[in-house]
């Protein structure tokens, strides 16, 4: 089954999430798992502002508490963050409760920082059981998904297959996924100047979600 129409099916499947966000401007949506992360996060704002692009960072609650330095830095370049719970949990091995209520100590360290841009949120490995969907929307969260993974995580695959990986499919309305961590950093650093560029050169506006 292609790439296009599996993701026609899953959109389909899964309506409530945010899979893509079409537009008529070539805006794509780069975002980044994981950090904030000692020096890679601060990598990737830099690449960020040398291509004049902005982009969503999806944090650890556990991170921010130990980095808010860093996490400050996200903020002040003009970025979104949203919410990956505290301890980067595994919804469909967690307790809904349990998984609820890790949520919202990484909510509790974002409001710390007096920021508004928490009421995005993306399951860890994008798992998550309906039992915990519905609730954290009720508590006004949307579930931010993607429709264009990088793979930069994989230590199995190279670099330049990490480009690929988004090159090959990258759209007007694309929701990408990176991961400012030091297991994807090998992948991340040789892919995202190359794929900025690219970006750049077709014409592609790099924006936060909202």
């Amino acid at each position: 089954m292609n790439w296009i129409k599996t993701h026609w099916i899953i959109k389909k499947i899964f309506p409530n999430y945010v899979w893509d966000i079409p537009n008529n401007e070539n805006k794509v949506y780069l975002t980044f798992d994981d950090g904030p992360t000692p020096e890679i996060t601060e990598w990737t704002l830099n690449q960020l502002q040398q291509h004049n692009a902005k982009a969503t960072f999806f944090c650890i609650g556990d991170n921010i508490r130990k980095y808010p330095e860093i996490f400050n830095k996200v903020i002040a370049s003009g970025n979104s963050i949203g919410n990956h719970t505290f301890n980067h949990l595994n919804g469909w091995k967690t307790e809904t409760s349990d998984y609820i209520e890790n949520t919202k100590l990484c909510t509790t360290e974002i409001s710390k920082l007096k920021t508004k841009n928490y009421q995005l949120f993306r399951p860890p490995y994008g798992k998550i059981k309906p039992s915990q969907f519905k609730p954290l929307r009720k508590l006004g969260y949307k579930i931010i998904m993607w429709d264009i993974i990088s793979y930069d995580f994989d230590s199995t695959i190279t670099p330049e297959k990490c480009l690929e990986n988004v090159l090959k499919n990258v759209k007007s309305g694309s929701i990408i996924v990176f991961h400012d961590s030091k297991k994807a950093f090998n992948n991340l650093e040789y892919s995202l100047p190359r794929i900025l560029e690219f970006l750049n050169e077709k014409g592609f506006v790099c924006d936060i979600i909202k």
